[in-house]
């Protein structure tokens, strides 16, 4: 074990001090309006990005920055293969850079992007790309691979599948976040709007959740084929409405996991893995909490479902929770 990796480790551990936690949370939710949850979360470590005034999707963007800066705070922290794996973990933000780039190639709006630095994949090739032709281009000779298509959706959804099959190859751990990632996407596709999958991210996915599951063409085909490490993910799904619980459990499932991790009396890329997995977690909580003090017709009870603090299997045993999706 170096002594890079120990640094790292300690770092990690100090940096899930600056979550907000389950009962902070609900307190921001009950907030009256968006305006007053912003004059709370200003004065926590969310404050470095957040700022008064914000619009709700400005303020949750904010709130996915600030995770963004610790992230990058921490790569300066852990040795290089620390490096890779941080690359893994803020690779869904690379994916929403390239979902606005794609707006801004259409001639829409899009807000600015995430600052990764160099934790990013291949970010400053893609944003130098001036159409979908050299996008698909310059994702083919990075590590993201040829989406197979230059189609919007087929673009984001192949990088979506390939990083389920990076982030099992940089951290085995991670391997049941990532079979489940799958799945529920695998899912929504199948019950949702989803552009037919180009054979690389059906390949993509075969690598996560086996042949059988990514060729799948209906839930009742998908579900039998799913191995167990990834059939955990929709528990209770049989249509679409039943997804956002589903997206719940999945949170669940790696905050538990993550909180063992970060215990760890062996300092390492498992404790590493695991404090940013919970910083993700408070994220995802924090954001949904945002929408519900800006909502006029919700109440702090429509995040019963984000903070629910029961296990995976008793939380889908009894199917509690609220049906208001907040995400």
């Amino acid at each position: 074990m170096t002594a890079a990796w120990v640094a790292g480790s300690v770092r990690a551990r100090s940096m899930t001090r600056r979550r907000l936690g389950r009962d902070a949370v609900r307190r921001l939710a009950g907030e009256p309006s968006l305006d007053a949850a912003l004059g709370v979360l200003v004065r926590t470590p969310y404050g470095h990005d957040v700022r008064l005034g914000m619009s709700l999707a400005e303020a949750q963007r904010a709130v996915h920055g600030a995770l963004v800066w610790n992230v990058r705070v921490l790569g300066g922290w852990v040795p290089r293969d620390g490096a890779a794996l941080l690359r893994v973990l803020l690779a869904p933000f690379e994916i929403a850079n390239v979902a606005d780039h794609l707006r801004r190639l259409r001639g829409e709006d899009a807000p600015a992007p995430y600052r990764l630095g160099s934790l990013s994949t291949a970010w400053p090739r893609l944003a130098a790309a001036g159409d979908t032709v050299r996008l698909r281009a310059a994702l083919a000779a990075s590590t993201w691979g040829d989406p197979g298509g230059t189609e919007p959706d087929e673009i984001v959804w192949a990088m979506r599948l390939s990083l389920a099959d990076r982030a099992v190859a940089v951290s085995p751990t991670a391997a049941p976040w990532a079979s489940g990632a799958v799945a529920l996407l695998l899912a929504r596709g199948l019950l949702l709007d989803r552009p037919d999958l180009t054979p690389g991210a059906r390949l993509s996915a075969a690598r996560v959740v086996g042949p059988a599951a990514a060729a799948a063409t209906t839930l009742a085909e998908l579900r039998p084929r799913l191995s167990r490490s990834a059939s955990w993910a929709l528990t209770g799904v049989s249509g679409g409405e039943d997804l956002w619980h589903a997206e719940a459990r999945w949170w669940a499932r790696v905050e538990q996991d993550a909180v063992a991790l970060t215990r760890s009396p062996r300092p390492g890329a498992e404790v590493v893995l695991g404090a940013v997995a919970l910083l993700g977690v408070d994220a995802w909580r924090t954001r949904a909490a945002l929408e519900v003090a800006a909502r006029a017709d919700a109440s702090p009870g429509d995040l019963d479902t984000v903070v629910d603090d029961r296990s995976p299997d008793e939380w889908a045993a009894d199917g509690t929770g609220t049906a208001h999706a907040v995400a």
